[in-house]
């Protein structure tokens, strides 16, 4: 199953694993609008309950210009995840460019208390190449 996963980073425990795919479907190059769907798995390989609080997304398109995007949770949960399991969840990108990446973190706390930042890895949003 890890095969589905691109890339993948650990943060006191966590894994954060991400698969991006383009949506030709979505997208209107003409227009310059061009989508990605990416899937993330967060997986608790630690001893104690977490519970991710926030999202910080810096997005680059292939202009180098960054958008930062924040907020509560993801996908409108602010997921628990217990020592063992994983949460995963399917959101999308749209960039003015026919390329770009995404990083960033989440905010989580622990059930005792601590908490800290999960490093979401690097990841490429590349369209393929329009044949013209």
């Amino acid at each position: 199953m890890k095969a589905l996963f691109t890339e993948e980073a650990e943060t006191r425990g966590i894994v954060v694993r991400v698969s991006a795919s383009y949506l030709a479907e979505q997208s209107e190059p003409a227009q310059g609008r061009w989508f990605w769907a990416y899937h993330i798995r967060i997986e608790n390989e630690g001893m104690t309950p977490v519970q991710l609080l926030t999202r910080h997304w810096i997005i680059t398109d292939g202009r180098g210009i960054r958008h930062t995007v924040e907020g509560e949770g993801v996908v409108g949960e602010q997921p628990v995840i217990d020592p063992g399991a994983s949460f995963d969840y399917v959101s999308g990108c749209p960039l003015s460019t026919p390329t770009g990446n995404m990083q960033g973190n989440y905010h989580m706390i622990a059930a005792d208390g601590a908490a800290f930042d999960v490093a979401i890895p690097r990841f490429a949003l590349i369209a393929p190449a329009v044949a013209g």
